[in-house]
């Protein structure tokens, strides 16, 4: 045997990778399902938020449904990332994942933002049944939804579904918050309380934004890549 052809030989196992297990693939399709039903959800949530908002005069509301309109993009991009070719693909969780990462950076700033102006001007909305309603129904489901998208993200090893399931609890967060500054409005007039956790929520976006982008807690999985998950940019 030449020398030229031993390290080849040597190399090769590097390069090869595994089938893909029945779980993986299963989590695969599972996680997709769940983003399908998130892009629904969150498109028909922040069209009646908007609604409700522009009718109250309330920005929280107004806010509540843009950010609904943020985790559709994170559920479509979910999506895109389990069809066809990138099932497998390193490449395409990697961009997933800073995609997910960027929805939150894109929340963060306008939540803070509009918390911060809420507090200053002392602007209060009107009374939104409507309001009060979606959100409670948002508290109750999202963090359902968002749990739920752990076990695949988990089993894929995948950051980016990961993000996408953290924005949903998030989305919970937030849900709660308006809701108790519509009720506290409402019933007692404690106008400031949906700022006040409004600007919490923009603490904690960041903090799942960066660890999203790092990839923090779900490494690329085995099943796509055996030598990408040992790189040195993967998480512990």
């Amino acid at each position: 045997m030449s020398e030229v052809a031993l390290p080849t030989l040597l190399e090769a196992p590097r390069r090869v990778r595994s089938e893909p297990s029945t779980e993986w693939l299963h989590a695969a399709r599972r996680a997709k399902r769940l983003s399908w039903l998130s892009l629904i959800w969150m498109g028909a949530e922040g069209a009646v938020a908007v609604t409700a908002g522009t009718l109250a005069g309330s920005i929280a509301l107004i806010g509540f449904g843009i950010d609904s309109a943020i985790e559709g993009v994170a559920s479509l991009v979910i999506v895109w990332r389990f069809t066809g070719h990138r099932l497998l693909s390193h490449a395409s969780e990697k961009r997933a994942q800073k995609f997910v990462a960027i929805q939150f950076f894109v929340l963060a700033p306008y939540v803070a933002y509009e918390a911060l102006r809420h507090l200053i001007g002392a602007e209060h909305a009107e009374v939104s049944v409507l309001g009060m309603v979606l959100t409670a129904t948002s508290l109750v489901g999202m963090p359902i939804l968002g749990i739920a998208k752990q076990r695949p993200a988990n089993t894929l090893r995948s950051s980016a579904t990961h993000g996408e399931g953290a924005e949903n609890l998030l989305c919970a967060y937030l849900a709660g918050a308006v809701f108790l500054g519509l009720a506290g409005n409402a019933l007692f007039g404690w106008w400031s309380l949906d700022p006040l956790a409004a600007l919490a929520i923009a603490g904690v976006a960041v903090k799942e934004g960066l660890e999203t982008w790092r990839g923090e807690g779900c490494c690329a999985a085995p099943e796509m890549d055996p030598v990408a998950a040992r790189a040195p940019d993967c998480c512990d």
